[in-house]
């Protein structure tokens, strides 16, 4: 199982966690938005990653409900405040990139967008 199959987040067919469109261009193998902080995401989901840990840690101590569920809190706001950085970073970078490249391309990141946030939102 892979981290991303652990977390619960969808798995493309082929594995590698990218649900997105294919297509990609340039953006499918080379430099995404991110890559610029990438050492700092992966600190920072290092943290969530341990957040989560002590909150299996603290229903096998069989911690008081509420006490787990201000954990949970934390946890989601977390990855909450990660996942609007990264969209941030995406719009900034790949739809920027692709504004500049005009035609269909920019309708196509724009969708991507604002598909990402609805999902984002009914979370």
């Amino acid at each position: 199982m892979t981290t991303t199959e652990a977390a619960g987040l969808p798995v493309s067919e082929s594995g590698t966690g990218e649900t997105g469109p294919a297509g990609h261009g340039d953006q499918e193998h080379g430099v995404h938005g991110y890559h610029k902080q990438k050492s700092e995401h992966l600190k920072r989901l290092r943290r969530i990653e341990g957040q989560i840990r002590g909150l299996q840690r603290m229903v096998d101590e069989d911690v008081y409900c509420i006490d787990i569920l201000t954990q949970v809190s934390a946890s989601t706001k977390a990855l909450q405040s990660f996942a609007l950085q990264l969209l941030e970073e995406h719009l900034r970078h790949c739809v920027a990139d692709a504004a500049v490249k005009g035609g269909d391309e920019i309708d196509a990141k724009v969708e991507e967008a604002t598909k990402a946030i609805a999902r984002m939102m009914r979370t």
